[in-house]
């Protein structure tokens, strides 16, 4: 007895098993969203170029070499046992696993012939690297093509090697007025065709004489790298060494543009000259400063803001972040560096019209960047704690594994040296936080992490040389105090803030007293106040607020007339447009904060005061951004389906199949939005007789479906009807019914 086989795709796909199609829908979840209504919807989902594109760009290298043999196929359909010896140097194995992965993305149909659909061949512009047939070149090869290339000579003969060995289209070089070139030869023999004025292609005979018994190309098996390896426990010291530099260093940074914010370019990013302040400010590079720019951004901490949003500031979500815990604070970095969709390492490279691109353009924006990052570390964490690859063998590893994507992968080894920074990756092994942040992201990442990094100081350590150690990460109260009385030094495992007369001065100008500042040294540091400091603090003191400025526009008064003559006289105090009012009295035109700051840069120690004489203080201002973490949530990949979701999709695609199926009396239709009397009395009758029928119904969403259903009650513009193919009763708006019909006795059950 003869078993038909099925002539189509959607035919081939009502013979798979729930399993089978579940499986489908979990490996191109892109088409499983919305339901298909039925096999047909699916199959013509599954024939979107955008679709296909997916499903292959997502197939290794060995598995795409099978697909290639059944695309350069004479005929339409391949046996699947002939794969087999087409490629007698691949492990039975690996072409078993490769034909189950093509047909479990229907990227192959067919169980014992196996046919690729058109979308699929139109998306592999040249399988296994060769080239279009001549006749499609409009090309008329040689006769005897196996003598043609025999008498070839050296330069010509190379020409054709090198087309055949990969991609078959070539770059034909200019060389007007020049004797003629190697390929320019071979185009007047016939043995490559011209494709446009600069471009030739190899005819797909030429390249299948050229390779002999390997028409496919050698074996892509999958590379054998060698695996680097390293003690779990020293991995994790290192890389909480990493973790710890990092936070430091964006504390840091954020900090400094609290103070000072850096300026926004008319194109988005930030200006050379900001990116160099800020380098000497942290004593890095600027291509460090650059770096620390971009994950700061990343992670949420940095963003556009000020009056007029033309500043960088730190963001509301840094006053949560700096309370935080260091491990949490770690976690925060590498999750924002692991989503974002921005390849920091292209900072300073030149763009197209040979501009540098500045920290934090939008010029860097990759969507691709998320998923070779992850794609990357996924594949390192394949292997077991303490074990990895260097950089040049895992991108090995992930050009077979993604050989269609092989271009995106030249970010890569960048890629790595920032996990190496942030402590995700040591020497390429992954690290304890590296593998929670791939498996649990951010909370599994603060787990790993956390009980490596030390515990925030409460203390400093001061020194003769006027300087305060701080022997560790400092709580945030603290490190916002020694901010305003100090200047950072040196960073790392232990922070060396410097105490200086200017430093002390801006903690007087901020409202500090010399006795505040004497109990914060005396209560901060764990080592005696040096004499010196405390010298040093009075000495700035006694100078402080010796002269007065307020409000005319402003005003400068002291009770030191010499002083006053001083200023009045001194040419570097001209830009306050000063002049003498009464004895001990200057007044100006401008605001009280502009003199203030060109007393200041002149070398002079004023004081703010009210209209009452009190001297003003001014507490440190905290500017903020609002602030959003960058994703890729536009680009991002579709989401994986759960079992539960599985399921009903499969029955929903089931019950719409069966629908098609089923055999059905004379419908009665309606435009929808329209019930006409016809479909009510249908509707009414099956209740009433207790027999099925079919619909036709258009969702909220205007996607139209069939449906084999049994109704229960009519009532109210809804149809209450119980769906066997779903098993559950549904409702059924009746305006948007497009066809009823009653189902012969002798119907198909719904299955």
């Amino acid at each position: 007895m003869s078993v038909e086989l099925p002539a189509t795709l959607a035919g081939w796909l009502r013979t798979r098993s729930d399993a089978q199609v579940a499986a489908l829908l979990a490996a191109r979840p892109d088409v499983a969203r919305p339901a298909p209504s039925d096999v047909v919807a699916l199959a013509s989902r599954l024939a979107v170029p955008v679709s296909v594109d997916r499903a292959l760009d997502e197939l290794d290298a060995a598995t795409l070499q099978v697909l290639d043999v059944v695309l350069l196929a004479p005929t339409d359909g391949v046996e699947a046992a002939e794969l087999f010896g087409a490629l007698p140097e691949v492990p039975e194995e690996v072409l078993t696993g490769a034909i189950e992965a093509l047909r479990a993305r229907a990227v192959l149909w067919g169980d014992d012939v196996l046919h690729a659909p058109d979308p699929v061949r139109r998306a592999v512009r040249h399988p296994a690297g060769l080239g279009r047939r001549a006749s499609e070149l409009r090309l008329v090869l040689p006769a005897d093509l196996a003598a043609a290339i025999g008498e070839l000579p050296a330069d010509e003969r190379d020409v054709l090697e090198r087309l055949s060995g990969g991609r078959p289209v070539g770059h034909l070089p200019d060389n007007a007025g020049g004797p003629a070139t190697p390929a320019r030869r071979l185009l007047q023999r016939g043995l490559l065709a011209r494709i446009d004025a600069l471009n030739v292609e190899l005819p797909r005979e030429v390249g299948l004489m050229l390779r002999g018994d390997r028409p496919y190309g050698p074996p892509r098996v999958r590379p054998e790298p060698q695996v680097v390896t390293s003690d779990p426990a020293m991995l994790d010291r290192r890389a909480a060494g990493a973790a710890l530099e990092a936070v430091g260093r964006i504390g840091e940074l954020l900090t400094l543009l609290e103070e000072e914010p850096a300026g926004l370019l008319r194109s988005g990013g930030v200006a050379v000259r900001d990116q160099k302040r800020i380098a000497r400010a942290l004593h890095v590079d600027e291509a460090d400063a650059g770096w620390l720019l971009e994950l700061a951004h990343a992670a949420g901490l940095l963003d556009v803001g000020g009056p007029h949003r033309d500043e960088w500031l730190p963001t509301r979500a840094y006053d949560v972040w700096r309370e935080q815990d260091l491990a949490d604070r770690w976690a925060t970095l590498v999750g924002g560096w692991l989503e974002s969709a921005r390849i920091p390492s292209l900072v300073g490279q030149r763009d197209v019209a040979g501009k540098a691109v500045n920290a934090l353009s939008p010029d860097l924006v990759r969507h691709t960047a998320a998923g070779i990052r992850r794609g990357a570390l996924a594949a390192l964490g394949e292997y077991p704690p303490g074990s990895g690859l260097a950089p040049d063998e895992l991108v090995e590893l992930l050009r077979w594994r993604t050989p269609r994507r092989a271009d995106r992968l030249t970010p890569v080894p960048a890629m790595l040296d920032e996990a190496s920074r942030l402590g995700v990756l040591v020497g390429g092994v992954l690290s304890t936080g590296g593998r929670g942040l791939l498996t649990a992201g951010e909370d599994g990442a603060a787990d790993g992490m956390r009980g490596l990094l030390p515990e925030p100081v409460d203390h400093v350590l001061a020194q003769p040389d006027l300087s305060l150690v701080a022997p560790g990460p400092l709580v945030a109260e603290l490190a916002d105090t020694l901010a305003v009385v100090a200047d950072v030094e040196s960073s790392g495992g232990a922070t060396v803030f410097r105490v200086s007369e200017s430093s002390v001065r801006r903690a007087l100008d901020s409202g500090w007293s010399a006795t505040d500042l004497h109990e914060f040294f005396g209560r901060a540091s764990r080592t005696p106040v040096p004499q010196a400091l405390t010298y040093l603090v009075d000495d700035v003191a006694r100078q402080h607020g010796r002269l007065r400025v307020g409000s005319i526009e402003s005003y400068v008064r002291s009770d030191d007339h010499g002083l006053l003559s001083q200023v009045l006289n001194d040419r570097r105090t001209a830009n306050a447009e000063l002049r003498r009012l009464a004895p001990g009295v200057l007044v100006s035109g401008l605001g009280a904060d502009e003199v203030l700051s060109v007393l200041r840069d002149a070398g002079y120690a004023p004081a703010g005061e009210s209209s009452g004489g009190a001297v003003l203080t001014r507490p440190p201002a905290r500017p903020r951004a609002l602030g959003r973490k960058a994703t890729t949530s536009t680009t991002a990949a579709p989401r994986p389906l759960t079992e539960a979701e599985l399921a009903a999709t499969v029955r929903e695609i089931r019950a719409g199949d069966a629908a098609l199926s089923a055999r059905r009396g004379e419908a009665v239709r309606q435009v929808p939005g329209v019930t006409t009397a016809g479909t009510l009395e249908l509707l009414s009758r099956a209740i009433r007789v207790g027999i099925p029928v079919w619909l036709g119904y258009v969702d909220a969403q205007g996607s139209g479906s069939q449906r084999v259903v049994q109704p229960v009650s009519l009532g109210g513009g809804f149809l209450q009807a119980f769906d066997e193919g779903r098993g559950e009763t549904r409702t059924f708006a009746v305006h948007r019914i497009t066809s009823v019909a009653l189902v012969d006795d002798d119907a198909p059950a719904p299955t």
